[in-house]
Parts: structure tokens; sequence; C-alpha cells
């Protein structure tokens, strides 16, 4: 990594040193730019064709009620002049109104399992929804296929994600788990590389969740049942693929919002401009401190 230090005065020796170091490379920044475009809509996209049937099932069939009946579903009942919104969990049963089962359009609650300023389209469109998402589906492969071939290449994973042994050792994840639960983060030479928690987060959702995304995505398509017909018996049947889909996408929505809430609390104007130009400004000679 090449590095560059600003200029300083003598009377500015006990100050810590701003110090610019190279971070993402430009096959890193624009494969993660594109991952961020390709998964805003294959998730707003992806809850339009849920809400064509906002049902979970585990099993072979899933729409037969009796041999599978759904454990995780999303609706709307009406109560009086009105109606309610409700998310169903096993034998447990939320009231989502407003949010999740019976959202407002137009001024009005109307059932609809995720509201329409989630869901592209807006409107209740499963066949348009579904050419979105199988279209940023592809591109989100291709991109993903591109970013593996270059941190294979390149070192990029052996050298910036994987773990080190020392890493590992609980004592160094428990340490780690209770500074991030204080909001303190590495400063200083510890910021030039990832800690345990980041290197394992990305590792999960790179070589993990994301794989299985694209998987069960394909199990569900009849076309490539017919090419790898054991998907299905691999992921339970189709439904059962459904499930575990929706499961992954909702996971890597969760990761997504502890990153940026990471990205906020440490720094955005840093941590945006070392995705953009991929310069990382380190301040040497300075201790972990209560971010301000």
């Amino acid at each position: 990594m090449t590095s560059v230090t600003t200029g300083t005065s003598d009377t500015e020796m006990s100050k810590p040193k701003k110090v610019l170091f190279y971070r993402h490379s430009v096959a890193v920044r624009i494969t993660h730019w594109l991952n961020v475009l390709c998964l805003s809509f294959l998730l707003m996209s992806g809850l339009q064709i849920f809400n064509a049937h906002p049902h979970l099932y585990w099993g072979q069939y899933g729409a037969d009620a009796l041999p599978d009946p759904s454990f995780i579903s999303i609706g709307a009942f009406r109560d009086g002049d009105t109606i309610k919104g409700v998310t169903r969990i096993g034998a447990l049963a939320i009231n989502t109104t407003g949010v999740l089962g019976a959202s407002k359009e137009d001024g009005e609650l109307s059932p609809r399992a995720f509201p329409s300023w989630i869901t592209i389209p807006s409107y209740q469109d499963l066949a348009t929804g579904r050419r979105w998402h199988f279209f940023f589906a592809w591109f989100f492969v291709i991109n993903g296929l591109v970013y593996l071939l270059y941190g294979s290449i390149a070192g990029h994973f052996r050298r910036d994600l994987v773990p080190t042994r020392d890493q590992l050792t609980p004592t160094h994840l428990a340490h780690e788990i209770s500074e991030h639960a204080r909001l303190r983060f590495p400063k200083g030479e510890e910021a030039r590389h990832y800690n345990s928690l980041q290197k394992l987060a990305y590792v999960g959702v790179i070589f993990i969740l994301l794989p299985l995304m694209v998987l069960t995505g394909l199990t569900m398509s009849p076309g490539f049942n017919s090419i790898f017909p054991w998907l299905l018996d691999v992921f339970g049947g189709r439904q059962s693929a459904r499930t575990i889909h929706f499961i992954a996408a909702s996971l890597l929505v969760a990761f997504v919002i502890v990153h940026i809430a990471m990205v906020l609390v440490s720094g955005v104007w840093n941590n945006l401009r070392s995705m953009i130009t991929g310069y990382y400004v380190l301040k040497i000679g300075q201790e972990k401190e209560m971010p301000k």
C-alpha cells in the first residue's frame, strides 16, 4: 500500500499526523457500488414478487394448506369498517397495521404485504416485478463473478479478508465485541486493516449468504430445475428454497443496516472517500477513543 503524509509544522508535532493510504482498489470500489445498485433493485422487486403470495412454507408443495401450512405469513383482515395487518410466525400473530399486511395507498389502508413505497413497481404488478428482478439478478451474478475473480487473482481475499489465527481466539473476539459495543473503533495503524468482526462478517456475506441467495433463486426456476434437478433435493423443494431465499435476504438487509450504522459512527466522510477515491485518512499517534 502507498501512503502520503500531509505536511505539519514543528508546533503541530504533538498532534496526530494525518496519513493517506490506499485502502480500496478500483475493482473493489466499482463492484461495491454495482452491488449497491443491484441489491437495491433486487430487494424492492423481490418484495413485489413476495406480495403476490405473502406466505412462506417448508416442503415440496407449500401452497397445499394441509400437507404444508405456512409458518410465516403477512396478511390483512377486516375489522369493522377498517382493515388490520397481521404478521404470523408460527402460532404468534403480531398486529403490523400501517407497516406490513395493511398500509396506506392514496390516504386509505389497503391490504398489501409490503407497502408500495418499498416495492418496484409501486403498484401491484407481478410480471413487471419479475422482469426487474431477473435483470438485476444476472447483473449481480456477473458483477459477483468479476469480484471473485479479482479477489482470487490479486490476493484480496487472502490479504484483506481472511482472519488470522490470533484474530479468531475467544479472548480477541470478546475484546473486539466489547469495543464495538462501546462504539470504540481502531485508530492509527490498527485502522489499516479490517478487524476480525469485519472480516468474519464480510466472509460470511460474500461466501455464504450471497451464494445461498443465488442458488435458492435458481432452485425456484423451473427452467433450471430441468438442468440441475439436484438443487431441489439440496434445498428440500422449491417452497423451502423460497423460504431460505427470503430469510437470506432478510439477513442481508440486517447486515446492510449494521454496516451503514458503523459507517455513520466511525466517520462518514472518511469511509465514503475511501470507497469513492480509494484513499483513507489515518491519524497516526491517535489511540482508540470514543467517536465524537
